[in-house]
């Protein structure tokens, strides 16, 4: 958990959590807006106000949490699928929800990220959220999605970038798990619990960078 000034409690202003809305700042918007195209700032400001009229909605706080997993992959799932060599011109870059949204694309890993992250601000508990990384069997590469567990002996809900509809894991035959990690911990199929998420070099540095969205 990350610490809030005694002013900003005092005051009531929102916490600003890491990947969260709330932590995308005017500055941080001008100068994506500067790194992106001027649209950007329209995709984050939109962004921001989606996410703000969710946490007053009476709906939202009464929502049962599979609707809200279907509403939220369905709306992040518009992003259009650009691949990171030709988006970040990288072979391997996990984008902060911001950068995805304001450069308006992103692969699996920035889809589930962002999910996890804004799943995360609109109150669902980490312990029910993992980010899975697993084997298409569909696309024949790797691949990532987001899962949510009930229960920690629920049959997991996969949210993910190739279709609109959260299924059980027991409908995605197409789907071979591999590992999975939240922000406390990493489970490596079939040998359970395995240590921190700052062992997996591409999180370390998606922190680093969600640290410096939020001091901007």
């Amino acid at each position: 958990m990350l610490t809030v000034s005694a002013a900003a409690v005092a005051f009531g202003q929102p916490r600003a959590e890491r990947g969260y809305t709330t932590a995308v700042s005017e500055r941080l918007i001008e100068v994506y807006s500067r790194r992106f195209g001027p649209e950007a700032r329209a995709r984050l400001e939109a962004w921001q106000r989606d996410v703000a009229e969710r946490k007053r909605s009476p709906a939202h706080q009464a929502a049962h949490e599979a609707a809200l997993l279907s509403d939220v992959n369905r709306m992040l799932n518009r992003v259009p699928f650009v691949d990171d060599s030709a988006h970040w011109r990288e072979a391997d870059y996990w984008a902060t929800p911001a950068e995805s949204i304001g450069s308006n694309g992103a692969d699996c890993e920035d889809f589930s990220i962002a999910k996890y992250f804004l799943l995360k601000e609109l109150g669902v508990p980490i312990a029910r959220l993992r980010l899975t990384y697993v084997k298409s069997l569909r696309l024949n590469q790797p691949h990532m999605v987001l899962a949510y567990y009930a229960r920690p002996d629920a049959e997991p809900l996969v949210l993910d970038n190739l279709e609109d509809t959260v299924r059980p894991a027991s409908q995605r035959k197409d789907l071979v798990p591999v590992y999975s990690f939240n922000d406390e911990e990493v489970w490596i199929e079939l040998r359970g619990r395995s240590g921190s998420p700052q062992q997996l070099r591409n999180w370390r540095a998606l922190m680093e960078r969600l640290d410096w969205e939020r001091r901007t």
